[in-house]
């Protein structure tokens, strides 16, 4: 059974060499989260401060909250991208993070052994890429393309390669940035739909997003984040109003 588990986390990110106090601000706004100083005497960017929830299946996760509060530094944390400094995240359930989905891609490879790295890089065996490689190939649409490298790509035939890539891996647990929109009219159509079966199927989704109708139909749980710290749990028709009314 699917579950995510995450304890009292924190996330600092140390910063050197910034010492004019507007690239600090600057810096903190980029990053996320609040200044402050390490037991050490370094400036610190906190980026998530004491965060607890716990998350099981058909749990459907919105995070919401302004820009730098803390939603993709959690969700990286999720995706193992990012260490703890302190706290506990426990997760039970395959993960497919798309949080970049041209993450992993390389110009001077083909098509085809882009394919290859993006499944090894999520953690696939050469023998289960083996047996998606040609329904990637298929949803992608770029035909004999995929036997060329990618700068001889236009821009969208690199992102159709990258999103067929990135959704062919199903898993219990899907951690999302944003809804995905790639490509011409006609593929954004079938990218919407794949897309959708993809979070049907999984058991648990994390999506963070601006997007007050997005959150309100997809998601049953909402967490607010402000400066890397939980400002509380919300129905989604009451997120929906924040970010419609964020000073009401």
């Amino acid at each position: 059974m699917a579950r995510i588990d995450v304890e009292n986390l924190s996330v600092r990110f140390p910063v050197y060499g910034v010492e004019f106090r507007s690239l600090k601000k600057e810096l903190a706004r980029t990053v996320g989260g609040r200044m402050g100083k390490s037991a050490t005497g370094h400036t610190v960017v906190q980026a998530l401060e004491d965060v607890n929830f716990r998350l099981e299946a058909g749990d459907r996760l919105g995070l919401v909250g302004g820009n730098g509060s803390g939603k993709t530094t959690l969700l990286r944390v999720l995706a193992g991208a990012y260490v703890p400094d302190t706290g506990r995240v426990e997760i039970t359930g395959k993960v497919s993070a798309l949080l970049d989905v041209g993450m992993g891609l390389d110009a001077s490879a083909t098509g085809y052994e882009n394919i290859y790295m993006r499944g090894l890089l999520n953690g696939l065996s050469r023998q289960e890429v083996d047996a998606k490689v040609d329904e990637i190939a298929a949803f992608s649409g770029l035909g004999d393309f995929l036997r060329m490298p990618l700068k001889a790509y236009s821009a969208g035939m690199q992102a159709r390669l990258a999103f067929a890539a990135a959704t062919a891996i199903e898993a219990d647990i899907l951690l999302m940035d944003e809804w995905i929109a790639v490509g011409d009219a006609e593929f954004r159509d079938a990218a919407q739909q794949r897309l959708v079966s993809l979070v049907d199927r999984a058991s648990i989704l994390v999506i963070a997003s601006h997007d007050p109708s997005l959150i309100n139909s997809l998601c049953n749980k909402i967490l607010h984040l402000e400066g890397g710290r939980i400002v509380g749990w919300e129905s989604p028709s009451q997120a929906v109003e924040h970010m419609l009314h964020p000073h009401g």
